[in-house]
């Protein structure tokens, strides 16, 4: 019998410390931390995930605010925006959600935010601080990640992790976060992605598995090892006419064909979702508390 594990849950658990941290600020007379998320264009998916961080903000008792610009801004403009948040001494930390429109180059607002101010964890200065084992923000998603595996105490030490998926957000960073000398971590890890060849044979092989290809069901049952931990961090909107919303969300890993050969299974949705949400949120509270950057 597989372990679910319950992002939700633990993020639920997160969020609740969260909160008591903000109200101990109150108590000693600081500021709510403040989250600011840029909303370019009308992409369903990107207007719930950004609904989702703000309703977020308010259950641990954060400020957020919603900027929205239209999908044909410029990236000269949409840079103005960032520089004027980097400048706003109010805020906290902020978010440019991802995808943005192809006419801008998503590199270089990544690149144009402070990364005082990067809870996202995508700034180069970030992501170069991970790779050294210093101080800063991680990635949301393979933060989140990590959490759930040290949460439900999965040994990792010595495993063969499996990461299909090179992408920056979550593919690479997770790759450095497991194999670093921690716990969890001392993985041998295995970075796929589409130009793998035999790529059945490395999943075969993996005592954990983590799916991050963007591709609604594909790992299937007979490729997994038994007793495997696999870690679905796939969200893709697949047509569902029998739902009110028309959609359907799918991992990157057929479940029902996969679960019952593991030791532990994330859901989709409920698995790695709320953990990014979690993730930033604890992101942007470091940032109000100066614990990476001092300002």
């Amino acid at each position: 019998m597989f372990t679910l594990i319950d992002g939700k849950a633990v993020a639920a658990q997160i969020q609740a410390e969260l909160t008591q941290e903000v109200q101990n600020r109150s108590i000693n007379g600081l500021r709510r931390p403040h989250l600011a998320a840029v909303l370019v264009g009308d992409n369903g998916a990107s207007q719930t995930y950004v609904n989702n961080k703000i309703l977020a903000c308010e259950r641990v008792g954060f400020r957020s605010t919603l900027i929205r610009k239209d999908h044909t801004i410029s990236e000269h403009e949409l840079l103005a925006c960032v520089d004027e948040l980097n400048a706003d001494v109010e805020l906290d930390g902020f978010i440019v959600q991802l995808p943005l429109p192809k006419h801008i180059n998503a590199g270089k607002i990544n690149e144009a935010i402070r990364p005082a101010k990067d809870v996202d964890g995508f700034h180069a200065i970030n992501l170069g601080r991970m790779l050294l084992n210093l101080s800063g923000y991680l990635p949301a998603t393979p933060a989140g990640i990590i959490e759930l595996l040290r949460h439900y105490n999965i040994e990792t030490e010595g495993r063969h992790c499996v990461v299909l998926g090179r992408s920056h957000i979550v593919g690479s960073p997770l790759s450095v976060l497991l194999a670093r000398a921690a716990w969890p971590g001392n993985c041998t890890v295995t970075l796929c992605h589409s130009k793998t060849r035999n790529l059945t044979e490395y999943i075969r092989n993996a005592d954990i598995l983590i799916a991050a290809l963007g591709k609604p069901g594909f790992v299937q049952g007979n490729w997994v090892k038994e007793g495997a931990v696999v870690i679905d961090v796939g969200t893709t909107r697949v047509p569902d006419a029998s739902r009110p919303s028309g959609f359907t969300l799918m991992g990157d890993v057929d479940f029902d064909s996969v679960a019952p050969r593991c030791s532990a299974i994330t859901p989709v949705p409920g698995g790695v979702g709320p953990m990014t949400i979690a993730m930033l949120l604890r992101n942007t509270l470091d940032a109000a508390n100066h614990r990476h950057y001092g300002r």
